[in-house]
């Protein structure tokens, strides 16, 4: 291969997804991932089961990154890896690879912030405009991101209690829909009238998130009405998750509206899990419109966790020569 081409493996382990990726000078050569089903039957992600099953998709999931990619061990340039945030033991068994394949092959080795990384995922197949806004909504985090350089990112507010993506679940939970309930509030909202019921929507302070109190608002308001009806969910069920779903976006989308609107920022983007809600992609796409935003949604695959995110944001580190040494150690929380 040329002398001047970048060859990145990166790997994600940080929660209950084991994926793989090659980045070639900034471009996806390969993006493999392996879920884990064992966490459907405990309604909730199990941390030693997790780290488990990294530990058994590893070798796999990695030995498939690099056939599609038609890469051998000697064209690797660098290894990037999830540092933190995440599941201490799923951090680690990416981590400990990661660190033993790039001193093996004596290459550099890079660590990466899980939330940089979901920000950085639009820059795999766009080219925001700097200064852009960033919403990153996930399972465990809710964050509106300002971000001036591709390693260059400041968080203006977050949520100081359930991230949007956790309040999605837990509701689900309620309903009593299986594991992962996210996605199914999604499909079932299309159906219904997002006006039908009507959910508080929290007032807080800056850029500043809450999503307690609409999961609180939900368990009082199900329990009062299967007491006048046993079947009230299975009646409302459509009804009930598009309420449900228009409270949690709008309340997103409010935050997002003040943060743009104050710092006359116009490229907006959204990354994270929840990202590829059908609700918040339309609202999103919709304010564009209204507003003049220039709006940044990744392709699915780019939203949920995955290794070509971490690996786009290794590439980035590598041109700005931010690599780490072996004494490293994964932390499940980690400041920007």
């Amino acid at each position: 291969m040329p002398a001047d081409t970048i060859n990145i493996l990166a790997i994600e382990s940080s929660c209950d997804e084991t994926s793989a990726a090659v980045i070639q000078n900034g471009k996806v050569l390969s993006n493999h991932i392996a879920t884990q089903k064992v966490h459907e039957r405990f309604g909730g992600v199990v941390p030693e089961l997790a780290s488990r099953a990294h530990m058994q998709n590893i070798i796999p999931v990695v030995t498939a990154a690099m056939q599609d990619a038609g890469m051998k061990n000697e064209d690797i340039t660098a290894v990037a890896f999830t540092q933190a945030p995440g599941l201490i033991g799923s951090l680690l068994v990416g981590a400990c690879f990661a660190k033993s394949y790039a001193q093996a092959l004596d290459v550099p080795l890079i660590a990466v912030h899980h939330m940089q990384a979901h920000v950085l995922a639009h820059f795999i197949e766009q080219s925001p405009e700097f200064p852009f806004l960033c919403l990153t909504v996930s399972g465990g985090h809710t964050q509106i991101v300002l971000c001036r350089s591709h390693l260059d990112m400041e968080v203006l507010g977050e949520t100081i209690d359930d991230a949007a993506g956790e309040a999605f679940d837990k509701v689900a939970k309620m309903l009593g829909l299986p594991y992962p309930g996210g996605p199914l509030i999604d499909k079932y909202a299309v159906l219904g009238d997002p006006k039908k019921f009507k959910f508080p929507m929290s007032e807080m302070k800056d850029y500043t998130f809450s999503f307690s109190g609409v999961k609180t608002s939900v368990l009082y308001f199900l329990q009062a009405q299967k007491k006048l009806d046993s079947e009230f969910v299975e009646k409302n069920l459509h009804d009930i998750c598009a309420s449900v779903q228009y409270t949690i976006v709008n309340t997103l989308m409010a935050k997002l509206r003040k943060a743009a609107k104050d710092l006359g920022i116009k490229h907006i983007g959204i990354a994270g899990g929840v990202s590829a809600n059908s609700g918040l992609r339309k609202a999103l796409t919709e304010t564009g419109d209204e507003l003049g935003w220039k709006v940044y949604i990744p392709r699915f695959e780019y939203c949920t966790d995955n290794a070509a995110m971490i690996g786009i944001t290794g590439y980035y580190k590598f041109l700005n020569g931010s690599f780490t040494d072996m004494s490293v150690i994964p932390s499940a929380r980690a400041a920007w």
